[in-house]
């Protein structure tokens, strides 16, 4: 089995990360409007920021009026639409400022067909039979494909993301479709760019290899594909047990995966949230913030946003009071102030309703934090089986004490849950 070799830095242990989509965040989709949020956020309690692309736009092939944020024209530039260098900059610091991180999408595997690099450095892409450029898949047609059997591209491309830690003081990257970049691409380019500063690396990949020498997390797809499936009727309880087990099993040491119920893609071509998961929402968002592992919120989530999110125009979130801003805020401040959630032991509590009730504990001792949730449409009383002892633990969302034993008998409304913490 893999092992991270990597230093991890020690600022982002028992962060949660929040996606921002800049151009649907406000009417005016401009970071200084953006800027004037971070107040709530930080209230929210999210800790990193990741900015999902703000370079320029291709205009060649765009899709849709404002085209996909991953053609991009120019990697050290601002989308103007945006606003400027200087605006960011000062974005990063009222962040800093706030006590909080910011990361951006790298996108490294394309870029659009009007990039500079195709007059300049046409060498850097990968060519067709013909001698033209070409997409990474036919599907992609905004967005031709570069070419990383070319040495010089690997300098060049990392000397761009050097651009951004020197010009603003970011604190790492996500990055776009890492599996189909070269690991010893992102092996040196952390070894290169960790020199500057103690930096995340966050990979859209499911690929153990990356985590190796290269990045800190990886996208916990198996989860989110388990989550959908239970909304939708098709596992229990039981099942999403092991599927979560399993992953655990066969994970490398010294690593962690994110873990989402929603995010930019998921949003606009699966469904929000809310649309997938319905019911199940509050109970498996828990989930996201109790395993091992990185918690995503995506921009809207706690203002309720029920709708899927256009990709290629304007389409701004609508903003208003919602349940969910003090559902995330209790667990960002539980993920952030409870050392079991940052890495230790997780174990399934088996009960006498194993298909509905999913039950674990987190900690050393093994009870330390438990998490208990009805995945049911149906109100169901059972028994924990596994309990050791008898133990008095207080539930953060219920706010009342409960008592746990092998002989207790407990009760959850349909969809209803415990977070309980051990006092």
């Amino acid at each position: 089995m893999i092992k991270s070799k990597i230093k991890h830095p020690e600022w982002a242990k028992n962060l949660t990360i929040y996606e921002v989509n800049i151009r649907q965040f406000t009417k005016s989709g401009t970071i200084k409007e953006f800027e004037e949020h971070l107040p709530n956020l930080k209230k929210l309690g999210v800790g990193i920021l990741w900015f999902m692309p703000i370079q320029p736009i291709g205009i060649k092939n765009r899709k849709g009026t404002l085209g996909s944020y991953y053609s991009i024209r120019n990697y050290t530039e601002i989308n103007p639409e945006f606003g400027t260098i200087e605006d960011f900059k000062k974005l990063i610091d009222k962040i800093h400022s706030l006590g909080m991180y910011a990361i951006i999408d790298w996108v490294a595997n394309h870029t659009s067909w009007d990039h500079h690099w195709t007059k300049s450095h046409p060498d850097f892409y990968d060519l067709d039979d013909k001698g033209d450029f070409k997409p990474p898949f036919p599907e992609w047609e905004d967005v031709i494909h570069l070419n990383y059997n070319n040495p010089a591209l690997w300098d060049a491309m990392i000397g761009e993301m050097k651009f951004w830690l020197e010009q603003t003081g970011i604190d790492g990257f996500r990055s776009d479709m890492a599996h189909l970049v070269p690991t010893y691409f992102w092996n040196r380019a952390r070894f290169e760019l960790t020199k500057l500063k103690d930096l995340f690396f966050l990979a859209e990949s499911e690929n153990h290899d990356l985590l190796e020498y290269a990045f800190d997390s990886i996208y916990n797809w198996n989860l989110l594909h388990a989550m959908n499936d239970i909304a939708a009727g098709k596992i229990n309880a039981k099942e999403l047990g092991e599927i979560i087990q399993n992953e655990l099993n066969h994970f490398p040491t010294n690593a962690s995966q994110l873990n989402f119920t929603c995010n930019h893609d998921e949003n606009s071509w699966n469904g929000s949230a809310i649309e997938r998961l319905h019911y199940y929402l509050e109970p498996l968002s828990i989930l996201t913030f109790t395993l091992s592992g990185y918690p995503l919120i995506y921009s809207g989530q706690e203002a309720g946003n029920y709708r899927r999110l256009n990709f290629f125009d304007k389409d701004a979130i609508e903003w208003k009071e919602d349940k969910m801003a003090p559902f995330f805020q209790k667990l960002n401040n539980l993920k952030r102030t409870c050392n079991e959630l940052w890495d230790s032991d997780f174990n399934i509590i088996e009960t006498d309703s194993k298909q509905e009730i999913f039950a674990f504990s987190r900690g050393q001792n093994k009870e330390k934090v438990i998490v208990i949730l009805n995945l049911s449409g149906k109100d169901k009383s059972f028994k924990l089986f596994n309990s050791k002892r008898r133990s008095v633990y207080f539930d953060i969302f219920k706010e009342v004490k409960i008592e746990l034993s092998r002989e207790n008998t407990l009760k959850l409304h349909a969809f209803d849950y415990f977070l309980l913490v051990e006092k």
